[in-house]
């Protein structure tokens, strides 16, 4: 049985998507003893988790190094692998569409896969941030197509991942685990499964109630930023500080938690749970007009950012065009590499539509394409920043000297609030 396998450590688990998500829990269950199977359609990937080297900056090599070299983790791109777990956790991309619909096409093709090789007794869990109701609605009646009833012949469960990329604080380990089956009995085996890797387990009453629980924590984030970064706006018409006014309210211990302004929101979620959870609520004719509006001020943050760049450089007697500007900072939160959804990249597609003689550097991200052009990092040595007429910090990675950067700089403009306590003259701040 399930169970006793979790018990004694015998269960396989296999991990289908090795990226932000899939590839931290796959080191984790092996690290608790348990043989994993990481799936995965980049060739370039299976091959780099098997040489025990690591594409994700939260999992050093010697972590992931130790575990391929006792056998315990195994990534490959055949899908008929998954015949032989015991447990399978979905950790497939769930993006937006150009027209920012949902796309469950990574889930749906995944099911598709699994129900041509899904066996009796096994667990089925979903981690992929979606709308509720999708593991119930979308991926249930597919895997049923091989003839097994969910809750009958195989457990269903969703649990959604609370990964923090970058964080020193939090991981899988100390992160409690939410999970939801289709019935007590796929609840419980998740529990069981994630009892392995997470020092607390949280069952809720089901899918649905899981599923909405992380689209509504990062609904959350989403509003709470909006709101700040609408503020930054008017306290920059007021002439008010909103770094001072945000450090000033944060001293009040109730009833208030405090939110930061920037050039937009990014990353894997918080961009794109607002339109799953639109998208849903419309088939039972309700419009989340709040949060969706949130998500509308936070797009149009890197537009914000331009024009006052834009407004900056005018009183210089310069403009946007054929003016050189070095962007730092392009992954979309602090110390990570991952620019997917970065407001940074928004910045420099819009620069770059200007006729900006625009560059960048970061850290961590050493090349992008935005609308076609092809960038890599610059190194970021005195004559780069002298060089330009404005850097912009869009993302305030630790590595950054700040002092030296704002001290060869002509403009520095600080969309992250980095240098609210420096009163060089030649800085410039969102929200001032």
């Amino acid at each position: 049985m399930f169970e006793d396998k979790i018990k004694d450590k015998t269960a396989r688990v296999a991990i289908v998507g090795l990226g932000y998500v899939g590839l931290p829990l796959a080191v984790a269950f092996a690290e608790a003893g348990l043989r994993v199977t990481g799936l995965d359609v980049q060739l370039k990937r299976v091959d780099q988790v098997n040489q025990g080297v690591s594409y994700i900056d939260d999992i050093p090599n010697e972590r992931l190094n130790a575990v391929v070299s006792k056998g315990l983790l195994r990534a490959t791109r055949e899908q008929d692998r998954l015949r032989e777990v015991d447990a399978v956790c979905i950790c497939v991309p769930t993006p937006l569409s150009k027209t920012r619909d949902p796309d469950l096409s990574y889930v749906t093709r995944e099911g598709e896969e699994l129900s041509q090789r899904l066996r009796r007794g096994q667990l089925v869990i979903l981690e992929s941030t979606t709308y509720p109701g999708t593991t119930r609605q979308v991926l249930q009646p597919i895997l049923e197509k091989s003839g097994l009833k969910a809750g009958a012949d195989f457990y269903l469960a969703f649990s959604p991942e609370r990964v923090d990329p970058g964080s020193r604080n939090f991981n899988i380990k100390n992160t409690p685990k939410i999970v939801g089956g289709i019935d007590a009995e796929s609840t419980e085996m998740a529990r069981l499964l994630y009892q392995q890797v997470a020092d607390k387990v949280i069952p809720v009453s089901s899918p649905d109630t899981a599923e909405m629980t992380k689209v509504f924590e990062n609904v959350f984030r989403s509003v709470n930023i909006a709101l700040v970064n609408e503020l930054a706006q008017l306290c920059q018409n007021m002439g008010v500080s909103v770094w001072e006014v945000i450090d000033a309210a944060a001293s009040k211990p109730f009833g208030y938690m405090p939110f930061y302004p920037g050039p937009g929101v990014g990353g894997h979620c918080i961009p794109l749970d607002p339109y799953y959870l639109a998208e849903k609520a419309l088939e039972f004719d309700f419009h989340t007009r709040f949060i969706e509006l949130a998500a509308e001020i936070n797009e149009r943050m890197p537009y914000y950012v331009m024009l006052r760049v834009m407004e900056v450089l005018n009183t210089r007697g310069k403009s946007l065009k054929d003016t050189p500007i070095l962007v730092l900072g392009v992954a979309y939160k602090k110390d990570v590499g991952d620019a997917r959804e970065s407001p940074s990249l928004k910045l420099v597609e819009l620069l770059l539509a200007k006729g900006t003689d625009l560059r960048y550097n970061d850290p961590h991200v050493a090349t992008i394409t935005v609308a076609g052009h092809k960038l890599s990092s610059v190194e970021l040595t005195d004559k780069a920043l002298t060089d330009v007429e404005c850097c912009i910090l869009a993302t305030d990675h630790s590595a950054y000297d700040l002092h030296h950067i704002v001290g060869r700089s002509k403009v520095f403009f600080d969309a992250r609030g980095a240098t609210k306590h420096m009163k060089n003259a030649n800085i410039v701040r969102l929200g001032e």
